[in-house]
């Protein structure tokens, strides 16, 4: 995926302003990030346009962060409060089921780890929190693609390299569909050993108040041939469904 270079600037430098308190002047950005002059002008007179940045005008100007920058930042906390609704759910459940429990959400073609809840005699395992693994041999991955919206599910499912983790790994987007076809027929998705040959993982979607779906809880542990997954499955469903409730979901999952 191509990135583009202009929007990348504009991050960097609102980034760099963030960090600069006291002002940081157009020639401190410019050396800072090693960007032509001009460029940074047209993006910083912008974003001071748009409430993003602010100005000191003076000997030099110098730039701090915004108004608008802050209350965008102020939404992304208050998005966050579900956090604390959802941490001691996981916590609860990881000392019922004494496997290890997460919370992911997407981040383009990958999972994010937000939340990670522990039994008393934990298993080793890689993920951690702030982790990024692909979608399509996560068990959290494949609730959440399952139950996007169509367009989101095609533009992820377009940007997908498969590439092989185990020899279980679904390696083409034909057998992805299949595998999401199946994960809303049940309510909850596998991962039987996709990602790492010893560990079998399976995951279901937490829906918000607006009905979409806003991410997965999934339950980890070391591969047991004994291990019933599909009831650990229905198990993970039924967590799933009772922390979207609590977030405020009252519709029905389709």
């Amino acid at each position: 995926m191509k990135l583009n270079r202009t929007t990348m600037r504009t991050v960097d430098i609102l980034k760099l302003v963030s960090k600069n308190p006291d002002g940081i002047t157009l020639d401190g950005i410019c050396e800072k990030l090693e960007l032509p002059k001009t460029s940074a002008y047209d993006i910083v007179t912008t974003l001071v346009e748009m409430g993003m940045v602010n100005v000191t005008r003076g000997q030099k100007q110098t730039y701090t962060i915004g108004l608008t920058a802050y209350r965008i930042g102020i939404n992304y906390t208050n998005n966050l409060d579900f956090i604390g609704i959802i941490e001691p759910e996981l916590k609860a459940f990881a000392k019922n089921v004494g496997k290890t429990v997460f919370f992911g959400v997407r981040s383009d073609h990958e999972v994010v780890y937000i939340c990670k809840a522990e039994p008393e005699n934990p298993i080793i395992t890689t993920a951690t929190v702030g982790t990024k693994n692909p979608v399509y041999c996560t068990s959290l991955g494949k609730a959440i693609l399952a139950y996007s919206d169509e367009e989101t599910r095609r533009q992820v499912m377009g940007r997908i390299k498969f590439r092989q983790k185990t020899e279980r790994t679904i390696l083409t987007t034909e057998g992805l569909k299949k595998e999401l076809d199946m994960v809303k027929q049940k309510g909850y998705a596998l991962d039987a050993r996709e990602m790492e040959e010893h560990m079998e993982c399976v995951g279901a979607p937490v829906f918000g108040p607006d009905g979409s779906v806003m991410g997965a809880i999934s339950v980890s542990s070391l591969y047991k041939p004994t291990e019933d997954y599909e009831a650990l499955g229905r198990l993970v469903h039924e967590k799933a469904l009772e922390v979207s409730r609590l977030l405020g979901f009252l519709g029905k999952i389709s």
